[in-house]
């Protein structure tokens, strides 16, 4: 029993160091990757909000814009 709350901690303890290395060293990669995520997300809103438009306005031009996506 004393043995596996050692195994435990020392499990919880490797974890640690491993989140400080990954937060720690490459922070400012995660941050660039969350950075790049968001700016995904907006481009992708952007674009939908544009299609829905188009599909309102002309229905006929989004059927085309979504028949050249999907080849």
């Amino acid at each position: 029993m004393l043995r596996t709350l050692f195994k435990i901690g020392l499990i919880a303890l490797v974890g640690l160091i491993a989140l400080k290395v990954v937060f720690g060293i490459l922070g400012p990669l995660v941050s660039l990757v969350l950075w790049l995520v968001g700016v995904a997300l907006r481009i992708a809103l952007v674009g939908a909000v544009f299609y829905g438009v188009v599909r309102l306005v002309s229905p006929e031009t989004a059927r085309r814009i979504a028949d050249s996506v999907r080849r």
